[in-house]
């Protein structure tokens, strides 16, 4: 680098000495004449005099706007009310401000970024600052005025104030307020990410499932939410469906088993293989009365995809043919033979047909590869029936320690 400028120097002075000799000398020997007239002014010189003149005024004019600059800036370090103050107050004011904010000071934080809304020329992160500062504070009518003035101010950021406003309303419990809220700009932008996640998130909130649904196209659509994620919260809306299909409506349990019926018919053929959205649905068909409908669906299903979950529950069900069902269920048994989950459904299936000796056989089977409440409760009330209460009373002591393993922990006191 610095041969480069050693070599530009020689060349910048072999370039003015090939002036000199170019130019300098003819000038030289003819120093040129100047003549100004004008009515009664008469100037005249010499070419070089003039142009020293020239340069004289030049130069003189630049001190002069050098020093009217040098007094302006002066006189706006001395006036505490100049823009150059202003802008360093506000400055000093959003730092502040945002200090306190991240560290919880609220009433510190809208006290600063108040004062920085007030002179900057931007004022929107500081109205949205001083604005959650407001809520936490519990001053909700402070806190929307804020947002209005910041719309005010800054009309074209109309969508950021309105997320914060329906993100605001939904922590109060305002749900109905954050949903006009976000329904209003979703109407006036429909792709917009934000809008959808918190349109999700409110229904969500609020076990709007229906409406959750029907969000789910436009969530995909726009890649709002991951597959993973996606899926996990198609999962959760339907099942929350099916929840709340089956709750009758003024008792009338018919018309809640229509409505579910509906709802599953409504999914998809990839839903209808999801072991959980199928433990949902075949357990309220079982609470509405349909236990047949609920036994025929699991057993088709479990000849294809084996569950446990779904094992379990199907030892609850009452079928058409209890024959059938026994069969079924003996039928798997041969891959799983150690299932405790499947035992005991074999066990409760006996029960149903009352066969005792082939009920307690496999109750025991099921106690010897997992200790469940639910299979002590069931060999116990077997074995209260048959006489042998002083066993039957141990399991029920057991199925007890097992639902809630902290009554094991202390000592009780001695039998009177």
């Amino acid at each position: 680098m610095k041969r480069l400028y050693w070599l530009l120097l020689i060349l910048a002075v072999v370039a003015g000495v090939a002036s000199l000799v170019l130019f300098g000398l003819p000038l030289a020997e003819h120093k040129g004449y100047v003549l100004i007239a004008f009515q009664g002014f008469r100037y005249e010189s010499s070419l070089w005099a003039f142009v020293a003149l020239v340069l004289v005024v030049w130069l003189l004019i630049y001190l002069l706007r050098l020093s009217v600059r040098l007094l302006v800036t002066s006189g706006g370090l001395l006036n505490p009310w100049s823009r150059l103050h202003s802008r360093r107050r506000v400055r000093l004011a959003s730092e502040q401000g945002f200090l306190d904010l991240a560290e919880g000071r609220w009433a510190r934080a809208l006290r600063h970024l108040k004062q920085a809304a007030s002179s900057a020329p931007q004022p929107l992160s500081y109205y949205l600052g001083a604005a959650r500062a407001a809520h936490q504070l519990g001053h909700h009518s402070d806190s929307d005025d804020l947002l209005e003035q910041a719309l005010n101010r800054q009309p074209q950021a109309e969508l950021a104030i309105a997320l914060q406003h329906a993100e605001l309303q939904l922590a109060r419990g305002q749900t109905d307020a954050a949903l006009d809220t976000l329904q209003a700009m979703r109407s006036r932008h429909p792709h917009h990410h934000l809008v959808l996640r918190q349109l999700q998130q409110l229904y969500l909130q609020s076990g709007d499932w229906s409406a959750l649904l029907g969000l789910l196209p436009d969530l995909r659509k726009e890649k709002a939410l991951g597959n993973a994620e996606l899926s996990e919260l198609e999962r959760q809306a339907w099942r929350g469906r099916l929840l709340q299909a089956a709750q009758p409506v003024d008792g009338d349990a018919q018309a809640a088993l229509l409505v579910l019926q509906q709802v599953w018919q409504a999914m998809s053929t990839v839903q209808h293989q999801v072991p959980e959205l199928l433990t949902v649905y075949a357990e309220q068909l079982r609470q509405l009365g349909a236990e047949a409908e609920a036994e025929e669906l699991l057993r088709h299903f479990l000849k294809q995809h084996y569950d446990t979950a779904l094992v379990r529950l199907y030892g609850l069900l009452h079928g058409r043919d209890l024959g059938k069902q026994l069969q079924a269920a003996e039928g798997w048994l041969k891959q799983h033979p150690q299932d405790a989950g499947l035992l005991l459904t074999l066990g409760r299936l006996c029960l149903h047909s009352q066969l005792w000796g082939k009920a307690k056989d496999y109750l025991e089977s099921s106690l010897a590869f997992q200790r469940h409440p639910e299979t002590c409760a069931e060999l116990a009330r077997l074995l209260g029936q048959q006489g042998e209460l002083e066993r039957s009373n141990s399991l029920y002591q057991e199925g007890l320690r097992l639902l809630d393993a902290r009554l094991c922990t202390p000592v009780l006191p001695a039998a009177i």
